[in-house]
């Protein structure tokens, strides 16, 4: 078997999709091996989760500090971990695009609609407004553009009567943990 991609996964908060991407690959079958779980928020609830599956962790808070320099821990912080890939999960910086850009093709997000609509913030609340049937999730390369990276994989969840963002929110969440872990998987296991 090749030998397994090493990924390092960048949150901000409680880790759900880190969660989700952390146990998939336990699995038998896994192509990628999680290396750091890093966070801007040494709080983030993530983390000890992390800790306690005996991942490596890091956290910066990026308070304080120019957003290139905190880019530049949290990317040392990856390649002292041997990561070959970053996953981004629920990580809310934007980062500069000399990261980006280094990382190109190496990167991942997933994004709560469906791209390229609504990219940016509030994306429930907007699919409601205009009358989607659907708002969904989308896994993405990052790209020095905001949400604009080639889409990977997408799954449509249903617009209910009555829905509300955090109702709509709290089923996309759901889709978001099948599907990270099979975009990501399928995309590292691509070569092989």
């Amino acid at each position: 078997m090749a030998e397994k991609a090493k990924v390092a996964i960048l949150i901000s908060g409680r880790g759900s999709n880190m969660a989700a991407l952390l146990y998939a690959s336990k699995l038998p079958d896994a192509v990628y091996e999680v290396v750091l779980v890093a966070a801007n928020d040494p709080q983030a609830e993530g983390l000890a989760l992390a800790a306690a599956e005996g991942v490596p962790t890091f956290a910066l808070s990026h308070k304080g500090m120019s957003r290139a320099d905190h880019d530049a821990a949290m990317e040392q912080a990856a390649r002292d971990a041997g990561a070959d890939t970053i996953v981004l999960a629920g990580y809310m910086r934007i980062l500069t695009d000399e990261f980006v850009k280094r990382w190109e093709g190496r990167m991942l997000n997933i994004h709560p609609s469906l791209l390229p609509k609504y990219p940016g913030l509030d994306t429930h609340q907007r699919a409601i407004d205009a009358g989607d049937s659907h708002g969904g999730v989308s896994v993405h390369l990052v790209t020095p553009e905001l949400d604009a990276g080639e889409v990977l994989g997408q799954m449509r969840v249903a617009i209910r009567e009555g829905e509300t963002a955090d109702s709509l929110a709290t089923r996309v969440r759901f889709a978001e943990h099948q599907l990270y872990p099979r975009v990501l998987s399928d995309y590292l296991g691509r070569e092989n």
